[in-house]
């Protein structure tokens, strides 16, 4: 089912080593998006070039640092920063993820370095609309979240990943990134490995109008008894592609991002997978409005 007819955006990640090639060469993607906390610093080069990147690209921000899920407050020289690279930016989408990063050990806060996944229990479901209602009235910008992959499963968890994301969205207001290869690293880890039905079984969950991102990814498969690791250094694999048909066919054109963080490929590797996106993408949409 058809569920909108807006134009169909495809945008891929950028890191250091391709702002020479998206600032030479002829705009091939619709937007690009970039880690929020790489850019904290105050002037300097790379913010320099993402300024430039913004007079001719549309602008994601997706922070991995902030920690909504954590029960320690995030710290406000982080939201200031992430305030500051948002006024001056002015991003079309801001995310995060459904993950908790901040503690406190000894006195001292402390940052995870990695996204951490919570139980899916009342007590942190309420913590969680708590950190996102707070965060969203700072900034004055509506928060999209992330599912995530996870290397532990807690027993303590009375909601599915999808219905505590849903349950987060009614309350706050918030929206959802669906993270196609984030449901089949999960699926490979702790479910039977059924791809296609572990992504069919997520979404179905979803309220169509709450998805406003999808992001598309590849990783390594383990060897047999290993878990898989979602090192964003491949190309998206055949079961993500068939994933991501099946989120357009529920949720229509929805902006589409190619993430690609470890064992960069070249520029142009990188815009042959977000035209195979939009031409997978336009191929359904084409089908549902016939």
């Amino acid at each position: 089912m058809l569920v909108n007819n807006k134009k169909l955006l495809v945008g891929v990640g950028l890191r250091h080593p391709h702002f020479t090639d998206i600032l030479t060469t002829p705009k091939q993607v619709d937007f690009v998006e970039v880690h929020s906390e790489n850019f904290f610093g105050q002037g300097g080069a790379a913010l320099s070039v993402l300024s430039q990147v913004r007079e001719k690209y549309l602008v994601s921000l997706h922070s991995t640092s902030m920690g909504l899920g954590s029960m320690h407050d995030i710290p406000m020289a982080y939201l200031e920063r992430l305030k500051s690279l948002t006024q001056t930016i002015d991003p079309f989408l801001m995310s995060e993820h459904a993950c908790f990063t901040w503690g406190k050990q000894h006195g001292q806060t402390m940052h995870s370095g990695d996204l951490l996944p919570i139980a899916h229990t009342h007590l942190n479901l309420a913590r969680m609309c708590e950190q996102v209602d707070k965060v969203q009235s700072f900034l004055g910008r509506e928060l999209i979240i992330e599912n995530v992959s996870a290397y532990v499963k807690f027993d303590g968890s009375y909601l599915s990943e999808a219905e505590f994301l849903t349950e987060i969205c009614q309350r706050t207001g918030a929206k959802i990134l669906l993270d196609i290869n984030n449901i089949a690293v999960n699926s490979l880890n702790f479910e039977e490995g059924n791809i296609q039905q572990s992504v069919a079984d997520y979404i179905n969950v979803l309220p169509v109008e709450r998805v406003a991102q999808i992001h598309l990814a590849g990783c390594q498969m383990p060897t047999l008894g290993q878990l898989v690791i979602d090192d964003h250094a491949r190309p998206v694999s055949d079961e993500v592609w068939q994933g991501y048909q099946l989120a357009i066919e529920r949720f229509g054109a929805v902006p589409t991002l190619i993430e690609w963080d470890n064992d960069l490929p070249q520029w142009s590797v990188l815009v042959d997978e977000a035209r195979k996106a939009r031409d997978i993408a336009q191929a359904v949409l084409h089908k549902e409005s016939a």
